[in-house]
């Protein structure tokens, strides 16, 4: 394996030695790359990582390139050795074929912003980081007639959500968002993020996709496949016209490939649509308090038929207290003890609050008559809970938390939510997010082992249910201080112990950290690993040389031996 490149990571070097060089690569053959790179792109795009300067980034909007802001292990582990920032498609296959005549590993991204999961950060140490969104930044079309959106890498929610609004056409569609704007609408869609409106689920609402496969070549998936006969066939591939069906139809003819380039690293999707909601004609957005901790299962088993009738009709987020008392303030703002709050205290929290144990926000959608519709079936199952009470965003208007949800579920991005992981002074964290399906006793049982494993652990439990169709995302955040050693100790540790425990009783995470890539992918061994043969595969036959993102989601190529590469040692 790759170490540093010099002595110690404060060693003197020369201006194009990073702090770590690729795997079987030396500093002369690395230049001859950056030098190959850099007729490609050009010189102001290509980036030798190699000062402290390239590793201080600790900001949301002003992220790392280089290594993961939000580190569990030493800041110069997942460290990339260059970023080069491709200008255009032809850019990007270019680069592809350069790695692999050089055989050096790359790790696209697209802002840098996929913080709890390793940021911009390579999976290999020494890898180059393509940077995808520096450049490659533009919205290419907004269709407010057929509601699609087709966007390029550098595009975050932030961007579409003002193209929108500079363009007039917020009130013909909206874009859907997750917590946090800043992060690009394909690189959260390809992690299978989501969002908060009825489009919630951005995987299901993407359509049709440009990719760069690892030897460069081009593709288009869906409807794209088959030509616009109107196309100018002069142009090059990616610039011409594509199908008028591509952000209409998502499967085309034949197997359908999206899928193994989500999570994946089986090609660079450089072009992607996105479906996007019509306007309503109307929105509402609501609140729902529980005052007792038990009150869990009760309100899960209300969720579960409300949500697959679509009563609900968009992705409810079911907070615990201390979600709500994070964007309120710090945590020495409540306690002045290091343990984990106890149960008076987290009471008196909700109280002084005037919130929930458990706090439930959620929104209609629609023309009056159909959300007074929608409300009388809500607040009539949900005041089966004794206490419960109901506020609308005007009876509660200096909570940031309500306020906040209600922008975002009518998709109006922001950055409030990351307020929460100033909890901790220099806050870090990690998601733990298993899948179940939406029972009050998978919910008791996740809540009770998540809260006692992260107060053993010595953190407090903050965490929150989020229920699509016909499951749940337990996402549970573990919050550390990334300056204090012994603190990003226990959380990699928590976190370990958290996977190893949910797989023993059938829940599996959705997304992961790169430190925890390998343990996840683990845990889905049906049939002796059956899926990960499949994957390999793939992963063999589509980059033989094992180029791009080698080990991402636990995928090692041939050229790799895995046994040396994994982080989990069972």
């Amino acid at each position: 394996m790759t170490g540093l490149n010099s002595a110690n990571g404060n060693a003197p070097r020369a201006k194009d030695e990073p702090f770590v060089l690729p795997p079987n690569t030396d500093l002369a053959k690395f230049r001859r790359f950056l030098a190959r790179a850099t007729s490609i792109v050009e010189e102001v795009n290509v980036k030798v990582v190699n000062s402290q300067d390239d590793i201080s980034q600790e900001e949301y909007m002003h992220p790392s390139k280089a290594h993961d802001m939000y580190h569990i292990l030493e800041k110069t582990h997942f460290i990339s050795s260059a970023v080069v920032a491709p200008r255009n498609v032809p850019d990007v296959q270019e680069v592809m074929k350069l790695a692999n005549e050089f055989e050096i590993p790359v790790w696209p991204f697209s802002m840098g912003r996929n913080v709890g999961y390793g940021g911009a950060a390579p999976r290999v140490p020494g890898s180059v980081g393509i940077d995808m969104g520096k450049n490659m930044n533009k919205v290419l079309e907004v269709n407010a007639e057929s509601c699609y959106a087709l966007v390029e890498p550098g595009v975050c929610f932030f961007d579409l959500h003002e193209y929108l609004e500079k363009n007039n056409l917020r009130d013909k569609v909206w874009a859907d968002v997750p917590d946090l704007g800043g992060g690009s609408v394909i690189g959260n869609t390809l992690e299978r993020g989501v969002g908060y409106t009825p489009y919630g689920d951005h995987w299901m609402m993407h359509c049709g996709m440009e990719v760069v496969m690892p030897d460069g070549s081009l593709l288009r998936t869906g409807m794209g496949a088959l030509p616009n006969p109107k196309a100018d066939k002069s142009k090059p591939p990616h610039e011409q016209e594509p199908n008028e069906s591509w952000q209409l139809f998502n499967y085309g003819f034949g197997p359908h490939n999206d899928g193994i380039f989500s999570q994946s690293s089986f090609g660079i999707v450089v072009k992607m649509g996105i479906w996007l909601m019509p306007n309503p004609g109307g929105y509402q957005a609501y609140m729902i308090t529980f005052p007792r901790d038990e009150d869990l299962e009760q309100i899960v088993e209300i969720i579960r038929p409300l949500r697959i009738a679509m009563v609900l009709q968009n992705v409810p987020k079911l907070d615990n207290v201390l979600v709500s008392a994070a964007l309120e303030g710090h945590r020495d703002s409540y306690s002045n003890s290091d343990k984990p709050l106890t149960e008076p205290e987290l009471d008196k929290i909700a109280k002084d609050l005037g919130i929930g144990r458990w706090n439930l926000y959620g929104a209609m959608y629609g023309p009056e008559v159909v959300r007074d519709a929608l409300w009388s079936v809500i607040k009539a199952s949900f005041s089966k809970v004794p206490g419960a009470k109901f506020y609308f965003t005007q009876d509660r208007p200096d909570d940031v938390a309500l306020k906040t949800r209600s922008n975002t579920f009518q998709g109006v991005p922001s950055i409030t939510e990351l307020q929460w992981v100033d909890w901790l002074p220099n806050g870090g964290h990690l998601f733990f997010a298993p899948i179940a399906k939406v029972t009050g006793d998978d919910a008791k049982a996740q809540y009770e082992l998540t809260r006692r494993l992260s107060e053993e652990y010595g953190f407090d439990f903050i965490g929150a249910f989020l229920v699509g169709v016909r499951e749940m995302h337990h996402i549970v955040c573990i919050l550390f201080d990334r300056k204090d050693p012994d603190s990003r100790r226990r959380a990699h540790a928590l976190i370990k112990v958290l996977i190893a425990e949910a797989a023993n009783r059938g829940w599996g995470e959705y997304r992961a950290h790169l430190a925890l890539m390998d343990q996840i992918a683990e845990t889905y061994n049906f049939n002796d690993n059956a899926q990960m043969k499949m994957n390999e595969t793939l992963k063999n036959a589509l980059d033989p040389k094992g180029i791009l993102c080698p080990g991402k989601n636990g995928v090692w190529p041939a050229t790799y031996k895995k046994e040396d590469w994994t982080l989990h040692k069972p």
